[in-house]
């Protein structure tokens, strides 16, 4: 059951990043920066990728308590950074190079050492 609430976390964790940065896209240039952070209290993408965050941290404090955190820590940015890379590239096409793919699966081996 952790790693089924670890899964969710990493998932909302990696879709709140997705938000934060949809939402970003979608703000005006502010002439100072009490404008850019009015623009972003009124952002409704950006307070959903608020909220994903919340939800993820309360999911990652729970299985904090069920996990060591030198298990659940690499799992959660490890396979967050896979995640939100992959998103990336397929939502907001952005390029991935070889050197990328190199480090993916070298942060995929990794976790699954950690694992195991």
């Amino acid at each position: 059951m952790s790693y089924i609430i670890l899964i969710l976390a990493i998932t909302f964790n990696a879709v709140a990043n997705i938000l934060m940065k949809v939402g970003m896209l979608k703000e005006k240039q502010g002439t100072n920066l009490v404008d850019l952070l009015l623009n972003m209290l009124l952002n409704p993408v950006l307070i959903v990728g608020i909220i994903c965050f919340a939800i993820g941290l309360a999911a990652y404090c729970f299985v904090l308590t069920k996990l060591n955190l030198s298990v659940a820590y690499p799992i959660m940015t490890s396979v967050g950074y896979v995640i939100v890379i992959i998103a990336s590239w397929l939502f907001l096409k952005e390029t991935i190079t070889l050197i990328q793919i190199a480090g993916f699966t070298f942060i995929i081996a990794g976790v699954w050492m950690v694992a195991h």
